[in-house]
């Protein structure tokens, strides 16, 4: 997939379809719109592009990166994403102009993908009825997905960030239709998992939404291959009542136990899978007690390493 930055370095396409969206977390909805985009260009023979916005429009929390969604949408069959910098400037811009100006003039839409309940422009006051009359004007044609909905609720980026904090892994993988994941690159720590003899990855994540604390099975993504691990997330309580800078651990942790594994990555990145959550963050007595209780975790989260 070609991926091009700002609105400046677009060129014009001959009747390309175009999906609109942000699409940050990339869930079943997402997918479709995409998939569905991809395959009317093919059928079409033009080419297919998804245009999406960075920051997020609304200035919420991440499910993912950039790159991680960029990443994504490539799976989907995309040829091209454009990558609109979503500047205080931008924003003004309504939502008629937007159409003319961008759709129309710099990408050469033929066909718009777009979801029922998609607002775009200054305001959020465009959507796909501004699409099917400006449509009859600048001669392109509008598809107008529906909501998809998991159980009684509509799949949205809303939901899924609720359910990924709460915890809620198994409800979320429905509307992922793949497992919650987070892309982070390896950093230096405080070593003290290599001190109680299980060293750790340190992981500094690329997007916000991040499950509650504890110890997670995870599968790790590391150069295409698939690795068994834990997982911990929390503020490390049992050593903040020991360190001499106890404010060090005010901020939350992230970091990965993978098995096996003795390879120096810093500064690699890796996707983290969420398996399920074995149990909660919790603060021992002394780091003996600790250790014990890591050894019992990964006995736990052997069988885990089967599920589908």
């Amino acid at each position: 997939m070609k991926i091009i930055a700002g609105i400046h370095n677009i060129r014009k396409c001959d009747r390309a379809v175009v999906a609109l969206g942000v699409f940050d977390g990339l869930h079943r909805a997402h997918q479709f719109i995409l998939r569905k985009t991809s395959l009317q260009a093919r059928l079409a023979g033009v080419k297919s592009i998804a245009l999406t916005f960075y920051p997020h429009p609304h200035a919420r929390k991440s499910i993912y990166s950039l790159d991680h969604r960029l990443r994504l949408i490539a799976s989907t069959g995309i040829d091209i994403c454009i990558v609109i910098n979503f500047s205080r400037e931008f924003s003004q811009m309504n939502a008629e102009d937007f159409i003319r100006d961008i759709l129309v003039k710099k990408i050469g839409a033929g066909y718009i993908y777009i979801g029922k309940n998609y607002k775009f422009g200054r305001g959020g006051r465009g959507d796909y009825r501004t699409l099917l009359r400006l449509g009859r004007i600048y001669n392109f044609r509008v598809k107008i997905l529906q909501v998809i909905k998991s159980g009684i609720r509509p799949v949205s980026s809303t939901l899924l960030r609720k359910l990924i904090t709460l915890g809620e892994l198994a409800e979320a993988r429905k509307l992922l239709s793949r497992r919650v994941s987070v892309l982070g690159t390896v950093i230096e720590g405080t070593r003290l998992g290599k001190r109680l003899g299980f060293p750790t990855a340190n992981i500094n994540p690329h997007h916000e939404v991040l499950p509650p604390p504890g110890i997670y099975a995870v599968w790790i993504i590391y150069k295409r291959k698939r690795l068994k691990g834990l997982c911990y997330i929390g503020r490390k309580p049992t050593f903040r009542i020991h360190s001499p800078q106890p404010a060090a651990y005010r901020r939350t942790f992230i970091e990965v136990y993978i098995y096996n594994f003795r390879k120096n990555i810093y500064g690699e990145d890796l996707e983290i899978q969420f398996i399920s959550r074995i149990r909660g963050d919790k603060k021992f007595p002394d780091p003996a007690a600790l250790v014990k209780q890591i050894k019992k975790d990964i006995t736990c989260a052997k069988p885990l390493f089967s599920r589908p």
